[in-house]
């Protein structure tokens, strides 16, 4: 008895001990912080991502526009949005002006745009496969282990861009296809499967792909209810905690409606045949919304010549033609449009130096000719001493458009000026008012004589056409950038943007070779402005902050470790893609 008595005091006496250090142990641990249950190594990109054996889920869902989807708001789509990296603005491409289902899908498969794979009509005639092939053919070289499978909608997917699919089926319908893709995930193991679904595609091609078309939101929503059958299924797999699912969900193309609020300015961004929805999902990302730049966010970029007069020197430029800008004064006379674009950057605000026009005394407003003139802050344009009407404000260092038209009406000759796209005058009557000449246009003011003359300005974009544009069609032109594809391109009698960067000569780039010629003191400007009175040509990286089609085959390979060699010259890029802090248990 006594020893038992021994060992429970024993027992009795440790149990004290442990009682005692767990305490002291809480104690201790009430004095740091809590632990942090927050992955600190967990990766923000797939460069070393270990967890799981990559796998791709590639939909095309043909003729779904990215505006259209946004404003549904399917309910599957918005779910996976919550863990993806996705753009209702995504394009097709923003190069080609017209755009087919054969020439989408071959951007979205082979990673590069149609100027490489040359597939443009819905026959596949003249492409390039051979030289910029499929992910299937990528997939294949690569490594003969991996299984593809293409399950197509249409005939002409499988039989053009599916050849080297591990397996491949045809099917008639939508349902046909979601049926086969989740068979497909129930009882086999591929590393890459491509399901493309045709109906929104039949339906917008015959009544619209505007949201107004319910057949064609009804296409809509009913692939929505696929994909969430799709994902569901994808996630009921056995080994799904074993894989990590790159789920790429995208339209190949979208259809002609009315264009999005704000993007009338906006160059392929404005074309809803390009119009994509693309996105990138994976349980573990975090969301990454991409939405298209604002119009009035684009930066009007380039170079232009300085005009600047001192009262020691002054740069000016002089045209070859000294015919060109005699404008008539009969009501039978030729009608024509004038316009160029300006950015006036003198430290002060100095009074009536002449800076663009033809006339024999340029320093003179009330010589033979016409001529633009500043004001205080403002300008006017002077004709032949009257009339000169008052154009606004335009000298504080803002690029603005100005415009003038000359038109014939009722046996009477008119005069209109615009400025930043608002008309500055009544018809102003000029019949019978003769002003021409045979001295040369000049682009910049002589060597001020006193310090009211003073200029610094440069001047880009002046053009000269032999019509007169109707008033909207002047204003929606003088706000842009032209180029060879611009509305009554070849009704120019003078085209002189000013791009070059060096030199004396601003060229006549209408075809017609009348240059300018400017003298030493004509410097080159580089600038990068914003403003509210020009719309810009957009440049290729303003095209690049959404996912484009060509981006999906690269964004693939680098998922599953692939990396193409140059020798593959894709066009695509790879997104960054973030993950969620949390730690998935």
């Amino acid at each position: 008895m006594k020893t038992l008595h021994k060992k429970q005091q024993l027992i009795v006496n440790s149990l004290g001990f442990m009682s005692l250090l767990l305490v002291l142990l809480f104690i201790s641990s009430c004095n740091k912080d809590f632990p942090n249950t927050l992955r600190e190594d967990y990766p923000n990109d797939t460069t070393n991502l270990k967890e799981g054996k990559r796998k791709v889920l590639y939909i095309i869902l043909d003729g779904v526009r990215g505006n259209a989807v946004s404003s549904i708001l399917p309910t599957n789509i918005s779910l996976l949005a919550r863990n993806s990296i996705y753009t209702y603005d995504g394009l097709t491409d923003y190069q080609t002006t017209t755009t087919t289902n054969a020439a989408a899908w071959a951007n979205m498969t082979t990673g590069v745009n149609d100027a490489k794979h040359k597939i443009t009509s819905e026959d596949f005639a003249g492409n390039d496969l051979i030289n910029y092939p499929t992910l299937f053919t990528r997939f294949k070289a690569s490594n003969s282990k991996y299984r593809t499978v293409s399950i197509a909608a249409s005939t002409a997917f499988n039989a053009n861009l599916a050849v080297d699919a591990t397996e491949k089926q045809t099917l008639g319908t939508d349902l046909a296809v979601k049926d086969a893709l989740i068979a497909e995930l129930k009882t086999k193991d591929a590393d890459l499967i491509v399901a493309q679904f045709h109906a929104a595609e039949t339906e917008g091609a015959a009544n619209g792909y505007e949201t107004t078309n319910t057949a064609y939101t009804a296409a809509i929503t009913t692939l929505d209810g696929y994909i969430g059958n799709i994902i569901s299924e994808l996630k009921a797999r056995p080994n799904f905690d074993k894989e990590n699912w790159l789920v790429v969900i995208a339209s190949n193309k979208g259809g002609a409606a009315t264009p999005a609020p704000g993007t009338g300015n906006t160059g392929a961004y404005g074309d809803p045949t390009r119009n994509n929805f693309i996105i990138y999902y994976n349980p573990k990302f975090s969301t990454q919304p991409l939405s298209r730049p604002d119009a009035n966010s684009f930066p009007y970029v380039g170079f232009g010549p300085r005009f600047q007069a001192t009262t020691t020197s002054a740069g000016f430029a002089k045209l070859s033609n000294t015919t060109l800008g005699n404008f008539g004064s009969g009501a039978s006379a030729p009608e024509y449009t004038f316009m160029f674009k300006m950015r006036d950057d003198a430290t002060s605000n100095n009074s009536y130096p002449c800076f663009l026009g033809k006339r024999a005394n340029f320093n003179s407003v009330d010589g033979l000719g016409w001529t633009f003139l500043f004001g205080s802050d403002d300008y006017q344009l002077d004709w032949g001493g009257t009339p000169r009407p008052g154009g606004g404000k335009v000298r504080d260092g803002v690029w603005h458009s100005i415009a003038f038209k000359i038109f014939n009406l009722g046996g009477r000759r008119y005069l209109n000026l615009f400025t930043d796209g608002v008309k500055k005058t009544a018809n102003l009557d000029i019949t019978g008012k003769s002003i021409d000449n045979n001295t040369p246009i000049q682009v910049g003011a002589i060597q001020a004589v006193n310090s009211y003359e003073l200029t610094n300005i440069i001047i880009k974009d002046i053009a000269l056409y032999n019509i007169a544009m109707t008033d909207d069609e002047l204003i929606a032109s003088m706000r842009k950038q032209i180029t060879t594809t611009s509305p009554y391109f070849g009704n120019l009698l003078g085209w002189w943007p000013g791009n070059e960067t060096t030199g004396t000569t601003i060229a006549d780039m209408s075809g017609k070779n009348n240059n300018f010629t400017a003298n030493a003191n004509v410097t080159r400007a580089s600038f990068e402005d914003l403003s509210p009175n020009i719309s810009p040509l957009i440049t290729p990286s303003s095209y690049r902050v959404v996912i484009n089609s060509v981006d999906i085959p690269t964004q693939i390979y680098q998922w599953m470790g692939i990396a193409p060699p140059a020798d593959w010259n894709l066009d695509g890029k790879v997104w960054k893609l973030l993950y969620t802090d949390v730690r998935n248990n």
